[in-house]
């Protein structure tokens, strides 16, 4: 710890002699073009009609339907499996390996996910892409489901145990394990290290500076915009920010598991409440609304270049926030105490359908108020949208907001903390001095988030989570018969009640007897 407060004092004094260069502008002007082309990169167009498409886009969608018609719509006949799993306590006894709960571990991937994006990032595709692209975010969160199922199943099956009793999992290691039990060797081992540097990259982009950046920036807001005592110095509040991260993360996940299992329900419920409101007060504009949303969804005139670019920006948006195929919160669910790794697939699916409908509840927030007509369409607002759509209805809403705001800034900060450097050990080796390395570099790109420009922080954040999907999802595609496997051996054991399955699954208790009187009703993982 010590070493670590002499890390950031540095940075500190550092700071304070640069001020007087404007720091803010500094650090936009040299890292904002360094952003933008690799944006550029990762998001390489093609024409379809008068849209640019992004090709990435199109594998993370083919994977979501893939998947759902894969494992048969689980997205829709597993959710009362999932509440199940993550109702009951967390397995005890010497036979059941792991760290935390599977409340825990939702929490903690839920704090991941559930960040600005949710906010900001939402309000951000409205007013480029209009109010077409909420129906395209949580058409995607719903795809995204089945994704995440087979990303945590996947986790907890081929995750390591250390020699200090913690666990490491997630895509790197059933990237390279995986694929090398199927004898593909050659391609695991490249792709499972590509995929951590993504990760680190993911990590201290889409998981700490747009969360710091839109967090400083409704603070900066709320406290009087250009005139505020932070304009110019909002790199204090991410050096205060930066600690705070620091202490919650330096003893791992079971740390990190106590601090979610607080800060998501509680500003799940401030937001939520607050959204409802909202919605209630502007009840007899409902019906409009919802038209309104559909219609641009699949109108030809859509702005952002028609229906394509309405689609794109909506999807987009989606896997930010929810990160369906990037296979980060499976980091999470690898922790799980728990030697059934098909149940944490089930829990997943919450997770995600949890993220499409705060997304939503954002959405319809902005439209049903009304503010989007006052606010010109195609440029960029971020955090001010949003508030100023809860503003309309509850004056004091920003100060609220400034909270919730920071709440899901830092459960999400902590959270890519941890995925981050679990992707950083992955490639370095485990070890507390290899740990603190990393935490130090992030928390330094939490000052450096705070002072810049979110057109430069959201293309980096977008561009680098989504590259996450392009390893993790060939994974996937190799490694989901094995996980379609075990889950039928899963839902022959247990009692899915009077809930809709498909028939494939209907006999699935014939198919695996035999297995059963072996002792094999799900693959434990190792």
């Amino acid at each position: 710890m010590n070493r670590f407060l002499i890390v950031l004092m540095t940075l500190l004094c550092g700071v304070q002699q640069a001020n007087a260069m404007n720091i803010d502008a500094m650090m936009d002007k040299y890292v904002a073009p360094v952003s933008d082309a690799v944006a550029d990169l990762i998001f390489y167009p093609i024409t379809i009609g008068t849209s640019s498409v992004p090709l990435i886009i199109f594998w993370i969608l083919a994977a979501g339907i893939f998947f759902t018609l894969f494992f048969r719509g689980i997205s829709i006949w597993g959710l009362k499996h999932a509440i199940d799993v993550v109702s009951k306590p967390a397995e005890k006894g010497g036979d059941s390996n792991g760290e935390v709960s599977s409340f825990q571990a939702l929490a903690t991937a839920l704090s991941g996910t559930i960040g600005i994006g949710s906010i900001a990032g939402v309000a951000i595709s409205i007013s480029i892409g209009g109010p077409g692209a909420a129906f395209w975010i949580f058409a995607g969160a719903i795809l995204g489901m089945s994704i995440k199922f087979v990303e945590a199943s996947l986790a907890v099956k081929y995750r390591r145990f250390n020699l200090d009793g913690t666990v490491s999992g997630g895509p790197m290691h059933y990237i390279a394990h995986g694929l090398t039990r199927k004898k593909m060797r050659w391609l695991g081992q490249p792709l499972s290290a590509i995929f951590a540097v993504l990760c680190i990259g993911g990590a201290i982009s889409g998981g700490n500076m747009i969360q710091i950046n839109q967090s400083a920036h409704q603070l900066l807001l709320i406290t009087g915009g250009e005139h505020s005592f932070l304009h110019g110095y909002t790199w204090v509040f991410g050096l205060v920010i930066a600690i705070l991260v620091w202490l919650a993360v330096v003893d791992g996940i079971k740390s990190i598991s106590k601090v979610t299992t607080i800060l998501v329900p509680a500003m799940c419920f401030l937001y939520i409440g607050a959204g409802l409101v909202v919605i209630l007060a502007n009840f007899v504009h409902i019906p409009h609304a919802i038209a309104l949303i559909v219609k641009e969804a699949f109108s030809p005139h859509a702005v952002a270049g028609g229906v394509f670019g309405t689609i794109i920006i909506g999807l987009r948006r989606s896997v930010q926030s929810n990160e369906a195929g990037t296979g980060a919160a499976a980091i999470a669910y690898a922790t799980v105490k728990t030697n059934e790794p098909v149940s944490q697939g089930f829990v997943a699916l919450l997770e995600t359908l949890l993220t499409g409908i705060l997304c939503l509840l954002t959405s319809f927030a902005i439209v049903f108020s009304g503010i989007l007509d006052q606010t010109q369409v195609g440029q960029i607002s971020g955090i001010e949208l949003a508030s100023s759509a809860f503003e309309s209805v509850i004056s004091f809403f920003p100060y609220i907001l400034s909270v919730v705001v920071i709440l899901f800034a830092l459960s999400t900060l902590i959270s890519w903390a941890y995925y981050g450097q679990k992707a950083w050990t992955f490639l370095v080796g485990e070890g507390h001095k290899r740990n603190l390395t990393f935490d130090v570099i992030y928390c330094v790109f939490i000052v450096v988030g705070s002072a810049m420009n979110v057109a430069s922080v959201i293309n980096i954040t977008d561009a680098m989570m989504i590259a996450m999907s392009v390893p993790n999802i060939i994974a996937l595609y190799i490694l989901a018969p094995e996980i379609k496997a075990d889950l039928k051996k899963y839902v022959a054991h247990h009692n899915f009640g009077r809930w809709i399955v498909p028939d494939w699954i209907k006999t699935a208790k014939a198919e695996v007897a035999v297995a059963a009187e072996e002792g094999e009703l799900c693959q434990i993982s190792k």
